[in-house]
């Protein structure tokens, strides 16, 4: 039997896609919210956002440009204010002024207690760094807290409903760039989609006449060059300027051996950034096997 569908409920609170909009799905107790930094006084009402709960302050680095997450947790305070008022200290707060948009993770029956919250940011946080999709500005890992095997279970069940929320509007901070399951081997009429096939990329620097030896995999996002590829750290002449921002930004060695997975809009684009210069992803990512990425797509 295949993966069973979910169904979501997205309400825009504002009639604005671009605004509040509040998350829930059937048969879960999660409600999440979504909150444009501009709108947190509009949600004074929500008796909801006075509970205890996990947020999410998601904006971009002034230094790099790159995205970036911090996690933190609210619980009920003595004068009633909770997730809330933790948000508009958050707002207040200048060295957080670089977030644009907050995610709120509760609950519909008011069931998370300090425990419970401490276990979530806890997880979420570690999720989101091995993610390594957004760079997390938490200085101190939160701690995970004494919880029995029956809380436990309870807690990753709401974590993996989290997850497809997250995705859903936009954050895909829990995923990881590629799959785990990717084949080496693609045989004709193989149950597989292109996600899951290891790709290569092999060819002698114009410039050094050093091998460029690349790995990557198709994704629903485009093509990722995964961590370990080798390229020519000495950019050629005719390297496309977008590739040499993105070249120098990237974790490179000494040697030319590409220290993380980086994702690319297009196979050529991937292409392009190991070898220096334009390229046809299509034809120059192969398997094992020396099948084209084109042939595969002919044959899916």
């Amino acid at each position: 039997m295949g993966l069973r569908g979910k169904s979501i409920n997205l309400f825009l609170m504002d009639n604005d896609p671009n605004g509040r909009i509040k998350c829930t799905l059937a048969n879960w107790t999660g409600i999440v919210y979504k909150i444009p930094r501009t709108e947190l006084d509009k949600c004074k009402d929500r008796e909801d956002l006075s509970q205890s709960g996990v947020y999410f302050l998601f904006g971009t680095s002034d230094q790099t440009g790159d995205s970036v997450v911090y996690i933190g947790q609210a619980g009920v305070r003595k004068n009633g204010e909770g997730i809330l008022y933790r948000l508009q200290e958050q707002k207040r707060n200048p060295d957080k002024d670089y977030w644009t948009e907050a995610v709120v993770f509760t609950t519909s029956n008011n069931s998370f207690g300090n425990t419970e919250i401490s276990y979530l940011e806890n997880r979420f946080c570690n999720m989101a760094k091995e993610a390594n999709r957004y760079q997390v500005t938490n200085e101190n890992e939160p701690p995970l807290g004494n919880i029995t095997e029956e809380k436990e279970s309870e807690l990753e069940e709401f974590i993996e409903y989290s997850k497809i929320v997250m995705g859903t509007l936009g954050h895909k901070v829990f995923e990881k760039l590629t799959e785990q399951n990717i084949s080496e081997n693609f045989q004709r009429g193989d149950t597989i989609t292109t996600e899951q096939i290891l790709l290569y990329l092999k060819r002698k620097s114009q410039k050094s006449g050093k091998l460029i030896e690349g790995k990557g995999s198709q994704t629903t996002e485009g093509f990722v060059v995964l961590k370990g590829s080798q390229l020519d750290p000495d950019d050629p002449d005719n390297t496309p300027h977008r590739i040499k921002e993105i070249r120098q930004k990237a974790l490179i060695n000494g040697n030319g051996i590409l220290q993380e997975d980086i994702l690319f809009k297009s196979p050529s684009a991937a292409a392009t950034f190991l070898l220096g210069y334009n390229a046809n992803g299509l034809i120059e990512w192969k398997t094992e096997q020396n099948k084209t990425l084109k042939d595969i797509e002919k044959e899916l």
